[in-house]
């Protein structure tokens, strides 16, 4: 597959999507003095590469009652089971990210809970899978960065 080349255009209009994901094409269009119909092929294209993924809702997970975060590592008794325990973790809906991972643990999960108690029942239930040895857990304290806007900010700067 060729290597999608991007133009100015497409980085601002990139731009503009990365700081607010629902703004209209039509007020892109203004911003940049370029037609609607033109933003709208440029994001089909940005899209159809595969650079653009869909779009994301941002929730305010306090608000909700779900502002306890905490960081499981999980120690597998058999690496081949990795795949078998990351099925049984994807059916446990208040892990919102999971890695496998390299160095001290086999896999590591990001897991939101209502409070201390919730937490421990989710914890219990990843020990409970079949083929988790041990679980290792880091209470966050406050999530200071969360912000993959600089990120792709920066990404695109460098292209």
């Amino acid at each position: 597959m060729a290597k999608f080349r991007l133009d100015e255009v497409d980085h601002q209009i990139l731009d503009m999507l990365i700081e607010n994901t629902r703004i209209p094409f039509t007020d892109i269009a203004k911003k940049l003095l370029i037609s609607a119909g033109t933003v709208h092929v440029r994001v089909k294209k940005l899209e159809e590469a595969g650079i653009i993924k869909g779009s994301s809702l941002t929730l305010d997970y306090q608000k909700l009652g779900y502002s306890f975060i905490a960081y499981v590592g999980i120690f597998l008794e058999k690496t081949s089971q990795t795949k078998f325990v990351l099925n049984r973790i994807h059916e446990i809906p208040y892990i919102t990210v999971a890695h496998i991972t390299t160095g001290k643990f086999n896999i590591f999960c990001k897991v939101r809970a209502k409070n201390t108690k919730n937490a421990k029942d989710i914890i219990f239930m990843i020990d409970d899978i079949e083929g988790v040895s041990r679980t290792e857990t880091m209470i966050s304290l406050e999530e200071s960065i969360n912000d993959k806007n600089r990120l792709m900010h920066s990404i695109f700067n460098d292209l």
